[in-house]
């Protein structure tokens, strides 16, 4: 199965998800997804999502100078979009459970 295909259906909560903890910069969020397993993700969908979820209203964002490099556009969950991950986490979760039914009703188990 091409993952890439199941990763566009579930980046926004992905990326929700990564920033419910802690605050993240575009780089930041895509390590993190990445180091969670989700390897596959590229930089252009993960920024993208950033902008659409921004312009959602489900996050916010502050600048952080860098002495370094160019100052840090940083993210993060506001109360819409922890309403957001609640609301895809319980959708998720129950799909996820229809699946596994499904693929275990048929000898499929992993």
């Amino acid at each position: 199965m091409d993952t890439t295909q199941l990763l566009k259906g579930v980046l926004d909560l992905a990326v929700l998800a990564v920033l419910r903890d802690s605050d993240g910069y575009g780089y930041d969020i895509l390590r993190r997804l990445r180091e969670a397993g989700l390897e596959e993700v590229g930089d252009a969908s993960v920024y993208g999502t950033l902008r659409r979820l921004f312009a959602a209203g489900l996050l916010t964002t502050y600048v952080v100078p860098s002495e370094a490099g160019p100052h840090r556009k940083y993210y993060a969950l506001n109360a819409a979009g922890r309403d957001q991950l609640t609301r895809s986490g319980k959708t998720w979760r129950a799909f996820a459970t229809t699946m596994d039914q499904l693929l275990d009703d048929r000898g499929m188990a992993a």
